[in-house]
């Protein structure tokens, strides 16, 4: 639960245990050493809060525009009625510019009127939220659900993407992915063999075995595994099992259980598990009969978009790190197939190490996603400027995310952060054409094109220009019903699938 690892971690006498974990083979009798506020679930809750409480508010556009924007504009209908009356009454223009039904006061106060209702700022103030609404809705029809307009906004920034390990960047639990027959055993009789030495093993490992063997034997039989007889079964922890399979002696487990047990270890045997180490896999070795008959490789293997999505994101602008709770070895192997650099790399990090890193990249002056899916992650979540927390995790890193991957897919990463960028180049346009069409707006509400055309804007005519600048706002936001996934998002897609 703290750590992460995909694995089991054996604990002997006087090892300390996290409340809340789970103990995977026998009894265990613990001395409590903290309770209450002190668990190391109340201190992550703590870490929460504290990076919830700290978070700066975003400032809005909108609001600091109008705050100089709106007396400017009441300001400059004052100056337009005073120049015209002004002008008027000291006869700067020709008497025969006034309409017949009306003097130099009620003119002044047509063109002030008319400056004021034209510079409404409502279009300013529509053009974030109706964005923001729309961008919104359009990501939760994509699987992704954003908390708000804050995490919207700071998605665009992201220059540093931190992912966690297990359960993120790989599956999340450990399966077969390879097999090394070391005899002429047949590969569906071999794991019928082992499988019913392990099926009543409750380790991770074993199960991984027992599920794998389960598709092999339906791949070779019609009717499914055969049944065999299995006495003297055991179990032995940090070793592996040990039975007697259809009379036969069978050992599943590590080299230690081999040694103890005399079982010749070949040279082709032995390179082989080195290989496999290399790779942070699992080597689990098999014999029957007081021979070693082969080697099963047990992974938590990458999940098959991640290293294509990291590539992605590199094309894109943004750095991918790495940051687990699991041991250097397994976080090295596995950055190195992500194509993630020794650098990006951080291992063996408790929680608190991990909101640690988001926050020294912070004040580097980095924008920083975190992406992660188990309790360890939360505090760094909340810390970074966008925690994106994976659907499939735990109800406390989804509460802390400002983003949820609901479809579990991580690349719907890159269409968060590609969502997030379209819709603040659309919030932007909304604010240039708003005060663009003030800029263009006013002075002809203020009667500069008058003196030269006689062209006069009404009251009337300049609130139905104003009206009219808000609804093109809001047709510019629903612009973005149109959004669609990057093609690369597409294709990785299509490729998972097959």
């Amino acid at each position: 639960m703290i750590t992460g690892e995909a694995r089991p971690v054996p604990k002997k006498l006087g090892d300390k245990v996290i409340g809340g974990t789970m103990n995977d083979h026998g009894v265990i009798h613990i001395r409590a050493t903290h309770v209450g506020a002190e668990t190391a679930l109340a201190q992550i809750v703590r870490l929460v809060e504290a990076a919830q409480m700290g978070k700066a508010p975003v400032q809005k556009y909108a609001d600091r525009i109008s705050t100089y924007f709106v007396p400017a504009v009441v300001v400059a209908a004052f100056v337009t009625w005073l120049a015209w009356y002004v002008g008027g009454k000291a006869r700067s223009y020709p008497k025969s510019w006034i309409p017949a039904a009306m003097d130099e006061f009620e003119l002044a106060l047509q063109f002030g009127i008319s400056v004021l209702v034209i510079a409404c700022p409502c279009a300013l103030g529509l053009a974030t939220p109706t964005a923001i609404m729309v961008a919104t809705g359009k990501g939760a029809t994509q699987g992704i659900l954003i908390k708000g307009g804050q995490a919207l906004e700071a998605a665009h920034k992201v220059k540093t993407v931190v992912f966690d390990k297990t359960g993120t960047l790989t599956i999340g639990k450990p399966i077969v992915v390879h097999t090394k027959l070391l005899t002429n055993i047949p590969l569906h009789v071999f794991y019928d063999t082992i499988a019913a030495a392990e099926v009543n093993s409750e380790h991770p490992l074993g199960k991984a075995i027992v599920a794998y063997s389960r598709k092999i034997s339906g791949e070779h039989s019609s009717h499914g595994q055969q049944q065999h007889e299995v006495r003297d079964f055991e179990a032995i922890p940090g070793q592996g099992v040990r039975a007697v399979v259809d009379g036969k002696a069978t050992l599943v487990g590590n080299m230690r259980l081999m040694k103890e047990h005399g079982i010749h270890i070949s040279e082709e045997a032995e390179e082989h598990l080195r290989d496999v180490e290399t790779l942070a896999r699992t080597g689990v070795m098999v014999a029957i009969e007081r021979e070693l008959v082969g080697v099963v490789s047990i992974a938590d293997p990458v999940k098959p978009e991640a290293a294509r999505v990291i590539s992605i994101l590199k094309s894109m602008g943004v750095r991918s790190m790495m940051v687990t709770g699991d041991n250097w070895g397994t976080a090295v192997a596995i950055a190195r197939e992500l194509g993630i650099e020794r650098p990006c790399v951080h291992a063996e990090s408790l929680p608190e190490d991990k909101a640690r890193i988001v926050e020294e990249m912070q004040a580097a002056g980095t924008s920083v996603a975190m992406v992660g899916d188990g309790i360890n992650d939360s505090p760094a979540l909340v810390a970074a400027d966008v925690g994106m927390a994976i659907g499939a995790g735990t109800d406390i890193a989804i509460e802390a995310a400002d983003i949820v991957l609901m479809k579990s897919n991580l690349e719907d990463v890159i269409t968060g952060i590609d969502l997030s960028r379209k819709s603040f180049f659309r919030i932007w346009l909304n604010y240039v054409w708003a005060l663009g069409y003030n800029v263009l707006g006013i002075p002809i509400a203020a009667g500069a094109l008058f003196p030269s055309t006689g062209f006069r804007l009404p009251p009337w005519v300049a609130g139905a220009a104003m009206a009219a600048s808000s609804v093109s706002v809001v047709c510019s936001s629903l612009w973005l019903k149109r959004y669609k996934r990057p093609k690369v998002v597409e294709e990785i897609d299509t490729s998972v699938q097959r």
